[in-house]
């Protein structure tokens, strides 16, 4: 039997119905058609499916779409503001720090979850703060030279 879920995502007030045992990806991608994030490993192993809940960072293929009722949900469609992309995003680009791109809105939800902890973290903390997510084709220096210069513009230096 279906449950009606009131929250917040990227901003807006939403309902959605899912089920019980729904995954919040599920509901994310199925019921509200935000398919940012994606299903890597459903194990919560490769951070591809990387949202925040209420300011955490979270594999969303371990929470429950239920689990999302009253909470602050934040997904990598919210970063943009309009046609301008985030200093993450613009980043990204400008680094090469995506191929095919499947880890790329997990990694930049977690590099922003990092960046509004840290706002100016060593290389070492970058590398553990994007340490939950994985990426199979572009290695990791590009992501990482990518948040330091988002990180440097971010702080205005």
């Amino acid at each position: 039997m279906a449950v009606i879920v009131s929250t917040t995502v990227n901003g807006d007030d939403v309902q959605f119905a899912c089920e019980p045992d729904e995954t919040l990806l599920d509901a994310l991608r199925n019921r509200l058609g935000l398919t940012g994030a994606k299903e890597g490993c459903g194990t919560g192993d490769c951070g591809a499916c990387s949202v925040t809940v209420d300011g955490r960072l979270v594999c969303s293929c371990l929470v429950l779409g239920v689990e999302a009722e009253g909470r602050e949900i934040e997904t990598v469609e919210g970063m943009a503001d309009g046609a301008t992309l985030h200093p993450l995003q613009t980043k990204f680009l400008e680094h090469a720090a995506l191929q095919c791109g499947v880890c790329t809105p997990g990694f930049l939800i977690a590099a922003k979850a990092l960046l509004e902890k840290n706002p100016d973290p060593s290389e070492e903390e970058i590398r553990f703060g994007l340490a939950g997510n994985l990426c199979r084709c572009t290695g990791y220096d590009k992501i990482v030279r990518a948040v330091q210069d988002a990180a440097k513009e971010m702080r205005g230096a």
